[in-house]
This record gives C-alpha cells, structure tokens and sequence, in this order.
C-alpha cells in the first residue's frame, strides 16, 4: 500500500449508521487507511447519504488534523483580464480594447500589498504583448516593498504560456521568478484533466499533461503547489474522480502539493448549465476529495465560490482550510460570485467557530501563525 499522511490521532473512534449499504466497504477502508478506487469515488458523488459521506470525511480529516482549520491573510491580484484565450466557462477574460478590460500597473499591485498580510496571490489572463520580464519585475517590487510577504503565483497554464508566447521554458521561469520571490504557485488552469472536456471548453489551454509536467517541474526545484478541479458543468462524476486519482499520483510520486481546492462552476453568462451546483453536490465533492486524496492534507471549503455558509458547513465535511481575506478577487466575481469579495480576519475565524472548530491562522506555506479561542 502506498503510504499516505501521518495519522495525528490513531485512536479516534467514530459509529456511523450509513442508509446506503454501498458506503459500507468504503468505510471499512476509511478505517482501515486503504486507498479508496476510481469506483468507490463516484459512489462518494453519487450517494444521497450525505450525513454518512460527510462523517466519514470529517474522520478522516480529524485523523490528521484534528479539530483545526486554517485561514490566512491574503490579497488576490488579478494584474490583467486581458486574454489570448477563449475557454468557454470564463466570464473574466476580456480581447484588447473590448469593454471592461484592464491592466494594472506595477504600482497598482503594489498598493494591494498591506503590511497585515502573510501571503498575495497572483493570476491573471494570459495578456498578448506584456513581456516575461513584466512579470518578473511584479514580483520584485512586491518583494522589495513587503519582503515578509510570501508570493504565491502563476498557474501552470500562465509557466506554459510564456514558453508558447515568450520562448521561456518552464525550468527558466520558475528558476528566475524563484530568484525573484516566488515561493510557491497556485492550481488553477487544471480545470478538468479529460481530454473530451479539454477538447469542448479550452482548446487552446494548457492540457493534463503539460499541467502535470509544470507542477513535477515547480516540485523538483523546491517549489511548492496548489492543485484544483473545476465541477459543476459538462464534466462526468467519472472524469471528476479520475482527475483526483491523477493529483493522488503526481502526489505520490513528488509529494509537492500542499492544498487541493475544488472550484464550483460559476454559471455567470457562460450558463454551459442553467444553474449552480446544489449545496448538498458541492459538499459531497469536498468529502470525496478528502477521502480520495489522501496523501494531501489540506482540503480547501472555498468561500469565494460557495458563499460562506455553505463553505462553513464544508468544514464538518473533510475541509480543514478555508482559505484567506482575499481583498478584491476578480476571477469568480466577473462570473458573478455571491459572496463578499473579501473578509476580515475575525469573520474568517467565526465562520470556522461556526462549524466548532479551532481557527488557526496560517501563513502560505502553512506554517502556524496563530490559534485562536474557539
């Protein structure tokens, strides 16, 4: 058996009554700490035993972290919405001159950049004409103005394209954006690794395997990475837990995920669905992420995209992370997220005091700033 995460609590007990006897098998190997298979992940997805799935993910989060959920003190920066591509679930990328596009300056990032803060998150639209050494000098000027600050930034599908666009390999980039500040990059641009679903909705992105290839890239040079799955559009329970069984993978090969996050599809004005995942899919996702991927140990219940009830309630479910203060954050709100786009430090931690458990304040990396009463 592949060894997973350290087990924090080996004597955690928990009964369980399951109404669906195909959980039953699936929670003897929770127990037991066996790997869970492609098929016992779409039964996760496709149950109506909520209750039980989301006991049996809370166990195996408390296993490894107990009662605690982390948060951190961030800014999201999206530096343009300017786009070379067309993927067909994004209502953020804008062409040069059309309504509503932007670009931020140097020193418009910059006065995102707070001394409060423990982390600044970076994405942006694939832009046509800013050079690679645009993007360099960003992440030294907010290095030199907030040197305690850790950078987290460019998807894997940004790294690819300033090879396509700029000649840069991966290796290159990463190695002087390292140089530079960059400490760690985020999941985005996995949306989904099928192949039928790349073909449909992003053609021109980044696919599976070079997505795969950036992040054992980033993991072999000391960088650690988030990863993600975009849900709720045209994609299959199936595809969903083949795309988790591959970070399993890469996570057993190079172990340089800290985080997964799973992305709820924001109907906006793409509507590939006429309406949003219902609050029961959503945390029947985090539970089946928790208990399929268990070699990462943070699962993120991100507010942005759920709200901030349903992500509290994503905390009793197998997440142990909710995410940070964000400030302004773009992406999901061009497709018109309902949820504040920020939050304060002691709402973040309410919301965790909501779901009882411990808040802790966490820097990018998650090392342990801060635990909180609860």
């Amino acid at each position: 058996m592949v060894p997973i995460l350290e087990v924090a609590d080996p004597n955690l007990k928990v009964e369980l009554n399951l109404s669906d006897k195909r959980l039953f098998s699936i929670w003897d190997k929770v127990q037991a700490g066996e790997r869970l298979s492609s098929s016992e992940g779409v039964t996760l997805l496709d149950t109506d035993d909520l209750p039980g799935v989301g006991r049996m993910a809370d166990f195996a989060k408390k296993r490894v972290t107990g009662d605690k959920v982390y948060f951190v003190l961030n800014r999201h920066v999206n530096p343009t919405n300017i786009c070379v591509l067309s993927c067909k679930f994004c209502d953020f990328a804008k062409k040069p001159g059309e309504k509503d596009a932007y670009e931020m300056s140097i020193d418009e990032i910059l006065d995102h950049v707070d001394d409060d803060i423990h982390e600044i998150h970076i994405v942006g639209g694939h832009h046509p004409t800013w050079p690679f050494e645009y993007y360099v000098e960003m992440v030294k000027a907010i290095k030199e103005k907030a040197p305690h600050v850790q950078i987290k930034g460019f998807t894997a599908s940004e790294i690819d394209y300033f090879q396509r666009r700029w000649k840069v390999s991966p290796e290159e980039s990463l190695a002087i954006l390292k140089e530079a500040g960059l400490q760690s990059m985020p999941g985005g641009g996995a949306e989904v690794f099928s192949s039928r679903v790349h073909k449909i909705l992003l053609p021109g992105k980044a696919n599976a395997d070079r997505w795969a290839e950036i992040h054992k890239t980033a993991h072999r040079m000391d960088i650690p990475t988030n990863c993600t799955l975009l849900y709720g559009h045209i994609e299959s329970f199936e595809e969903r837990i083949e795309h988790l069984i591959r970070l399993r993978n890469i996570q057993d090969e190079t172990g340089g995920f800290l985080a997964f996050i799973p992305l709820e599809y924001q109907v906006g004005m793409t509507k590939l669905r006429p309406r949003h995942t219902p609050a029961m899919d959503d945390l029947k996702m985090i539970a089946a992420a928790r208990l399929m991927l268990d070699n990462i140990k943070y699962i993120k219940s991100y507010w942005v995209m759920l709200g901030a009830a349903t992500a509290s309630i994503g905390l009793n479910f197998g997440a142990n992370d909710l995410d940070g203060t964000i400030g302004k954050e773009r992406i999901a709100h061009a497709a018109l997220a309902e949820s504040p786009a920020g939050q304060a430090r002691e709402s973040m931690a309410s919301s965790i005091r909501d779901a009882r458990r411990i808040p802790v304040e966490r820097d990018a990396l998650y090392n342990e700033i801060k635990v909180y009463d609860h």
